[in-house]
């Protein structure tokens, strides 16, 4: 009986960490989470444009235990308060946050992060344009890859070239088969999208070498839209090879 009762608290015990774990918006009109995995969430903010009006922002939250990696701010400081009193309900710690490309899609809640002395993540180039830029600039740099870990598990940060900018990158969590893309990789049936900063000729051997780099992705995140998996590179890779 007592060796029942046990596995039964034990059960709940565990049940009850899992329960803690899971992310939920505190205001969804700034802030929005899409499950991916039950550790991996998309986090949606929205960035304010002359061009294209209110554009929806990915980001990713990849959890381990009670700690987390982000990978890109929310779009300003209101909304990246906003997702720190979610991951504050659910007992969640930041660890790093890494930040895609110098936009302010990816950094323009930086600041917040670094109020609460959590360590940022870019390269070498983004630190560079995002001083040119005037904005808040990322804490540690790197030049083709760098690795992070959080708990047992790694994170590949990785910068194959050209695309949407000349600095963004792609990285890849290999024990969930996911990779944040950011804007270098579009969503299915999207367009070309804002290319002021781009290498439009460099973009499809980008993510060639993503491809090659990181053959058992499963899940692929883009900067705007909706997830899915390799197609995205397939479309990106045709969509920019178009004349």
């Amino acid at each position: 009986m007592k060796y029942t009762l046990t596995i039964f608290l034990a059960f709940i015990l565990v049940f009850f960490a899992k329960a803690q774990t899971k992310l939920s918006s505190t205001n969804e009109d700034l802030v929005k989470f899409t499950e991916i995995k039950s550790n991996v969430y998309v986090h949606e903010t929205y960035l304010v444009t002359q061009t294209w009006g209110k554009v929806p922002c990915n980001g990713l939250v990849y959890i381990v235990g009670k700690e987390a990696v982000v990978f890109d701010t929310p779009t300003d400081s209101i909304s990246t308060e906003e997702l720190f009193k979610s991951l504050d309900k659910a007992g969640i710690k930041v660890k790093a946050v890494v930040v895609n490309h110098f936009h302010d899609d990816c950094l323009g809640g930086l600041k917040e992060f670094h109020k609460r002395n959590i360590p940022s993540y870019a390269s070498n180039k983004t630190l560079d344009l995002a001083k040119k830029d005037n904005v808040e600039i990322p804490k540690n740099g790197f030049e083709k890859e760098d690795k992070i870990k959080i708990g047992k598990k790694t994170i590949i940060n990785y910068q194959p070239g050209g695309a949407h900018t000349h600095d963004n990158i792609v990285s890849y969590i290999p024990s969930e088969k996911v990779m944040f893309g950011g804007c270098m990789v579009k969503e299915m049936n999207a367009g070309k999208g804002f290319l002021g900063d781009a290498d439009v000729k460099a973009w499809p051997q980008s993510i060639e070498k993503v491809k090659a780099k990181f053959p058992k992705v499963e899940y692929v995140i883009p900067g705007h839209g909706q997830y899915g998996g390799k197609e995205l590179f397939e479309y990106t890779i045709k969509l920019f090879s178009e004349k």
